[in-house]
């Protein structure tokens, strides 16, 4: 078991999130950088869709109610252990007592935080990620909050230090073409793809919102609703893009630009408010390429030292 002491912005308890229910309108939810949730949960001989804690921004604390190894990827958040040093992209023992601290990121935006054996929060629709949006799943529907008790579950024997590289971040997302590219003017296609754009402060987990230039719309009249996902770039009639993310609805109304790849789509995790952001327009080819050297790139790491059965 772990206490929680400071619970920072917003930190959840997150897993890979829902999937096949978005036609009964429940979202997906899940770590918005789910590579660096896999790799944690990796490194500690977890499965890698094993619940474990979010951290957006920072500060956040925590004490270790048992011995137990945990492991931190994501963005580097000056962490200690007791005032020692603690790296993200590397596993460590703690000791019952023990305090693990999260300063705040120095770059980047989310820290993931794993502990052997996973957070055992109880499972919602067949997973632990919290939905912040309908109150339900992780730790009581809610951000995690200062004097939380988190159960962890059954763990392997570990010994021994452990690390991986996190994935390198850039700035550019590689993007389809959405079912309404094409109703967007020359100008406005041109401008998605060859202009910068800011992340807003007005961007969460269900959305990151992109301010530049206005995307014009050529073709008149309202959309019927459509289902979208995570990934999906809407052009509400202001024309500023929003990127769909974990936690976004089942269906909208906006037209559908463009939609980011699955391989890109934790970049927006580790943007934060102000980031410059530009986009690569891909086939579908690509894409799935790029799934594929992503998916193989987590599945070809050597982690035979990473655990041992009792």
């Amino acid at each position: 078991m772990i206490e929680i002491t400071q619970a920072g912005i917003q930190s959840t308890v997150q897993d890979l999130g829902r999937r096949g229910l978005r036609h009964l309108g429940v979202a997906q939810s899940g770590a918005l950088d789910a590579p660096a949730l896999i790799m944690a949960n990796r490194l500690l001989g977890n499965a890698a869709d094993a619940a474990g804690i979010e951290v957006a921004l920072g500060p956040f604390g925590a004490r270790f109610l048992r011995d137990g190894w945990f492991a931190l990827m994501g963005s580097d958040f000056g962490a200690e252990l007791d005032g020692e040093p603690v790296w993200s992209g590397w596993r460590y023992p703690a000791r019952a007592g023990q305090h693990l601290l999260l300063r705040g990121c120095r770059h980047g935006m989310r820290a993931y935080l794993a502990f052997a054996g996973g957070i055992d929060a109880p499972l919602a629709l067949g997973a632990r990620a919290t939905d912040l949006q309908a109150g339900f799943g992780g730790w009581m529907g809610r951000a995690l909050e200062a004097g939380d008790r988190l159960p962890l579950g059954p763990a392997l024997a570990l010994s021994g230090r452990l690390g991986r590289r996190n994935l390198g971040w850039t700035p550019l997302l590689r993007a389809l073409p959405g079912p309404e590219w094409q109703q967007f003017s020359r100008v406005a296609r041109q401008a998605f793809s060859e202009s910068e754009w800011t992340v807003s402060a007005q961007s969460n987990r269900m959305g990151y919102r992109l301010q530049g230039e206005a995307l014009a719309r050529e073709a008149a009249g309202d959309l019927p609703s459509h289902g979208v996902l995570p990934g999906v770039v809407q052009a509400p009639p202001g024309g500023q893009p929003i990127v769909l993310l974990a936690d976004a609805q089942a269906t909208g109304g906006y037209p559908r630009i463009a939609c980011v790849i699955e391989a890109d789509l934790w970049k927006l995790a580790q943007a934060r408010p102000g980031a410059k952001l530009r986009f690569e327009m891909v086939d579908a080819q690509q894409a799935a390429a790029a799934r594929l050297r992503l998916r193989q790139w987590l599945q070809g790491q050597d982690w035979s030292q990473a655990c041992r059965s009792i």
